[in-house]
Formats: C-alpha cells, sequence, structure tokens
C-alpha cells in the first residue's frame, strides 16, 4: 500500500504540523547527497488498554545516541520530540501505527562536510502491518545468505541507525527478492552470520537461544533486547554474544527474524535447506506469542515500557 492510499495528512517538521505534501526538502540537502541522517522505527500498538508506542524511551535515546558519531545537534529536548510525536498521532486518530523521526544534515553547503548545515527533524506515522507479510507471521519465510557483506564497525559505526548505511541493507534484500526470497542474511567480514538488512537474528538449538553478539556488526536491536528479555523470563538460556557460521544456519532447530518493522518472524528456509521441519517452531511460537501479548497489553508485564496516546 502506497502513502497516497493511506489515510495519513500530516508530518511534524521542524516545530511544525505540515501537510504530507508540503513536507518537502531542498535537493541540495546535504542529507540527500551523503547520507549523512539518522533514524528510527518505533511502533505503536492498538492495546486493550488504548493507543500506546512500544519502548518509546529507548528509541528516542537510540536516536539521540546515533547523532554522536557524526557531530550532530538535534536541536529540540527529548521531551518536545515526544510531545511532538503524541501530538501528531492524535491529530491523525492512529492507533495501530509505524513511527519514523529522522534528523539528517540539510541545506547549506554542498561540501562533504557539513559545514553550517542545519539539521533538520521530522516525524512522519502511518498504518503498517506486518512487514513481510501477515503470513509470515505464522508460516515462516524464505531466506538466503546474500552476496553482499555487513560492514565493520571499524569502517562505519554499527551502533548508529544512519540513513546511509542502508544501502547495504538495500543490496541484500533486494539480491534475495530477485532470486525469489522474502529477505536475506548478511554475514559480516569475517563470515560469520551479522543479521538481516532491517532484522536481528536468532538461532535456536537444543532449546538454547543463541543470537550475534554486538561485536558481530549488528544494531543493538531494540525488540532483540525484548526478546532477549522475554526468553530468560521464561526460562531459557540466551547466549546474546555468540558468534554463528553460516553453516550453523542450516543445522539451525529454529531461526527467526526480530525488529520493529518484522516483530518475531519465523525462518523456515536458508539457501534452499529447511530449517527444522519448515515450519515456525515452538520456541519461535512461544517468543512470539509471548512478544504479541506483551505489546498488545493482554498482561501487565513491563507496564513501563509504554507510552499511552
Amino acid at each position: 500500500m502506497g502513502f497516497d492510499e493511506m489515510d495519513v495528512d500530516t508530518i511534524w517538521m521542524n516545530g511544525e504540523f505540515l501537510d504530507w505534501d508540503d513536507a518537502n526538502i531542498h535537493v541540495l540537502s546535504h542529507g540527500l547527497h551523503y547520507g549523512t541522517g539518522i533514524f528510527e522505527g518505533v511502533r505503536c500498538y492498538d492495546t486493550e488498554n488504548g493507543p500506546a508506542i512500544f519502548r518509546w524511551d529507548e528509541h528516542l535515546q537510540r536516536f539521540y545516541d546515533s547523532t554522536k558519531p557524526y557531530d550532530m545537534e538535534i536541536p529540540y529536548e527529548p521531551s518536545e520530540l515526544t510531545e511532538a510525536t503524541l501530538e501528531l498521532l492524535r491529530r491523525q486518530n492512529l492507533e495501530s501505527c509505524y513511527i519514523r523521526p529522522i534528523a539528517y544534515y540539510g541545506y547549506d553547503s554542498l561540501g562533504v562536510s557539513p559545514g553550517d548545515c542545519p539539521t533538520d527533524v521530522a516525524i512522519a506515522a502511518w498504518p503498517w502491518g506486518a512487514y513481510l507479510g501477515e503470513d509470515a507471521l505464522e508460516n515462516g519465510i524464505e531466506v538466503m545468505v546474500s552476496s553482499w557483506r555487513k560492514h565493520a564497525s571499524s569502517q562505519i559505526p554499527t551502533n548508529a541507525k544512519t540513513t546511509g548505511l542502508y544501502v547495504n541493507s538495500l543490496l541484500a534484500g533486494e539480491e534475495a527478492r530477485r532470486n525469489g526470497y522474502a529477505e536475506a542474511i548478511v554475514l559480516n567480514k569475517e563470515g560469520n552470520v551479522a543479521e538481516g538488512p532491517g532484522e536481528n537474528i536468532f538461532l535456536v538449538r537444543d532449546e538454547t537461544i543463541y543470537t550475534p553478539g554486538l561485536s558481530q556488526s549488528i544494531l543493538d536491536g531494540i525488540t532483540r533486547d525484548t526478546v532477549i528479555k522475554l526468553a530468560r523470563e521464561r526460562g531459557y538460556e540466551v547466549d546474546d554474544s555468540a558468534v554463528i557460521s553460516r553453516g550453523e544456519l542450516h543445522t539451525a532447530d529454529e531461526l527467526f527474524f526480530t525488529g520493529s518493522a518484522a516483530e518475531v518472524t519465523p525462518i523456515r528456509q536458508v539457501d534452499n535447506v529447511q530449517i527444522g521441519d519448515g515450519s515456525r517452531g515452538p520456541v519461535t511460537e512461544e517468543l512470539q506469542s509471548a512478544f504479541f501479548d506483551l505489546v498488545e497489553r493482554r498482561t501487565d508485564d513491563h507496564e513501563e515500557w509504554f507510552d499511552y496516546i
């Protein structure tokens, strides 16, 4: 579904609420030419207690932290962005939606150094269902290991959610889709498993859960952190600093992706090799159910993770 098919009409931009079609940038904006922007992806769920943003504080903290490698200063306090986001959702009567805050170097000059370019900030929100499809949540997806490698943190910071870095994700994801797969898995420069183009990855073997550590050139995902906590609360042993080889993917009992967009998505096949019995595994199903029970507030656990509209 394209934006023009959605019932959304407002974007917050540089302190103002603008009509959707008027939220534009100059063609010579620094961020457009050099990828010098940072962003977040956050979900608001229509819970049993009313619409609520999930782990907004953690997303907002990462948003500000992502500016640090680029000497970028956001000209708004976190409280201002929080109120702008809440008001944006209220104005559009959004209940279940995806929220995209972005900050980028704007228009002033076009040297590689941003110089006096302003830091522009915008927040948009729109309805967005299952990122990889509703069927994927139940039946899982088929993925391939991409020929493209994830950049190392010694090359570009991997702990910052930077707009330009997602060219790497685009290359991997589109390669997979051209070859008939729903998504890709990206290896790091050492040839070990890093993550998906926009997801973290988990492997289950003998009911122990493994996920690549931060040293493996991954983004420190907030949904990743959520699932680790949910798994440990249910008695699972979780190795969150694992080094996973490519070959271990094929012999896993279960694999699944996590992410704000992907939520908890099972992987049923890698490179035409069936994973487990080729369907959503029992550990994945338990954690997926726990996740959706949590975010839709069918449980009182972790109330501190929710900001109600």
